[in-house]
């Protein structure tokens, strides 16, 4: 046997010996804390550091400063302008949670008030007398949050190149306004912008 045929051999073996790893797969937890981001894209990182400026900078307003006591709000949600799938739902049910877990603000369940309905009109025919919930007694929400998330990008322009670099835009403004008087009570925004760089080779 000659010199390239054993050397072609040992290399076989080297490869078959690690290649079933090398292609098996394999899960590991990821600490949301850290970690760089994998794409230009809207990612959960960034879902959890808007959702935290936001609260951080509601909370210490001088809106919330005038409040005597947690003022009581709806959620309606954060229009998505991007040209991606976001759940932005995510983005205010994670605000919505520190907000009451501040103990500062308090919110009516928009989303469930079919749901609250049915089962009141079950209590007032079925249950003992004493124990069912009285009926018109819901509280009303007095500021209603809504917002929108917008997006804006550029592309390096064709010609002759090894890689391509796409370059994201993201706008996120939140407001919380009055139902009584329809004016704005309060609004922020946060922005960012993320590069990703990819090879015009490569998988």
């Amino acid at each position: 046997m000659n010199q390239w045929m054993r050397s072609a051999m040992v290399l076989a073996l080297a490869l078959s010996s690690v290649g079933c790893a090398a292609f098996r797969a394999k899960v590991s937890d990821v600490n949301v804390e850290q970690g760089d981001h994998m794409r230009a894209e809207f990612d959960f990182r960034d879902l959890r550091a808007i959702s935290t400026e936001v609260v951080d900078q509601l909370l210490a307003s001088p809106f919330m400063g005038k409040q005597a006591d947690a003022p009581t709000m709806a959620i309606k949600g954060v229009e998505n302008r991007t040209s991606d799938y976001l759940d932005t739902k995510a983005l205010t049910d994670t605000m919505r949670t520190k907000l009451i877990n501040s103990g500062k603000v308090q919110f009516v369940n928009v989303e469930r008030r079919a749901d609250l309905a049915n089962e009141q009109g079950f209590q007032a025919g079925n249950s003992t007398p004493g124990t069912a919930v009285e009926i018109g007694q819901q509280a009303a929400a007095r500021y209603m949050l809504t917002g929108s998330i917008v997006e804006m990008q550029q592309r390096t322009p064709r010609q002759v190149r090894v890689s391509k670099t796409k370059l994201r835009f993201y706008q996120i403004t939140i407001e919380v306004t009055d139902l009584q008087s329809g004016l704005i009570a309060w609004t922020t925004q946060s922005e960012f912008a993320r590069q990703e760089r990819q090879p015009l080779i490569g998988w």
